[in-house]
């Protein structure tokens, strides 16, 4: 189960994740980005209740990453430890902007 919420404020696109990123929830959130993420300036998630992500999560936040690279900046907050341990194991802390 995830839940999505996003808000865009002007340029900027916030998106807060709560649950699992996994095979079966991954989709959404690519739909939700590839619908709202539009001419966004900014995008920000906040991971602060997402317990768990899977590589089919990582593939999305990758792909956002590379639309981001090319329209403005992209970075990541209030990583748990779990799932910041994922991201560095993985190497997508190198990777992303993780603050």
């Amino acid at each position: 189960m995830l839940n999505i919420n996003t808000t865009n404020d002007g340029g900027k696109m916030n998106v807060e994740l709560d649950g699992r990123l996994d095979t079966t929830t991954a989709p959404m959130l690519e739909s939700e980005l590839k619908e709202k993420l539009g001419n966004s300036s900014e995008l920000v998630f906040d991971l602060q209740n997402l317990e768990y992500i899977s590589s089919a999560g990582l593939r999305v936040l990758l792909a956002a990453q590379k639309i981001m690279n090319k329209q403005g900046s992209m970075c990541i907050k209030n990583v748990s430890a779990a799932v910041k341990d994922i991201f560095e194991v993985t190497g997508f802390s190198d990777i992303l902007t993780i603050i």
